[in-house]
């Protein structure tokens, strides 16, 4: 008998979900359309759109499956990795062109390394069957990041258009460092008392 897929796999909400980690290379190529690493202002406004798009599907997927009650395991297990995929990506692109660069680049390490602890204890409390819920503040750390890297990659070609596209998105980018310092302690304190019983 053959394999059906499972209830929802190919749910507009998972296509979505779907549809954001396919944005992050897609994202990346339009610094290479050229033929080179070029940050050219036609490949920062390129990427933005597919950004803009991918960012704009975190709220879309779950806001459906919720409101359609197409909810899976296959779209929990994705939905975060999609997230951390499309922010880490573009963080790891944002520093290679040179938006991110000095001391800015800490803002953006404190990131990564919050998202890197935070899925690895997540990680071990799914396998002791234990769920810690995302917090609201935990959401707006979500949304000051994405905001925050959308302005970076407009960067020069924004500045055009506004001054201080760049230095504003450099400073929601350090807010959101802060916030997702703050989130990520107040995470990984709720998990650590099921790791040590406490």
């Amino acid at each position: 008998m053959a394999n059906t897929p499972a209830p929802h796999t190919f749910s507009i909400p998972n296509l979505l979900t779907y549809a954001r980690i396919v944005a992050v290379p897609l994202m990346v190529l339009c610094f290479f359309a050229e033929g080179t690493f070029q940050a050219s202002n036609a490949a920062r406004w390129w990427a933005l759109a597919i950004f803009v798009i991918a960012s704009i599907t975190d709220y879309l997927d779950g806001y459906l499956a919720r409101k359609w009650k197409q909810g899976s395991a296959i779209g929990k297990m994705l939905d975060p990795i999609a997230d951390k995929l499309l922010v880490s990506v573009a963080l790891l692109l944002l520093a290679a062109e040179g938006s991110i660069a000095g001391w800015s680049l800490w803002a953006a390490i404190i990131i990564l390394c919050r998202e890197i602890l935070v899925s690895g204890l997540r990680e071990y409390l799914a396998a002791v069957k234990v769920s810690v819920p995302v917090s609201r503040l935990a959401k707006w750390k979500t949304a000051m990041q994405l905001i925050a890297i959308g302005f970076l990659l407009a960067g020069p070609a924004g500045d055009t258009v506004i001054p201080l596209v760049s230095e504003t998105g450099l400073v929601l980018l350090w807010i959101s460092a802060l916030i997702t310092l703050y989130t990520g302690w107040d995470y990984f304190r709720s998990g650590m008392r099921h790791v040590t019983g406490g």
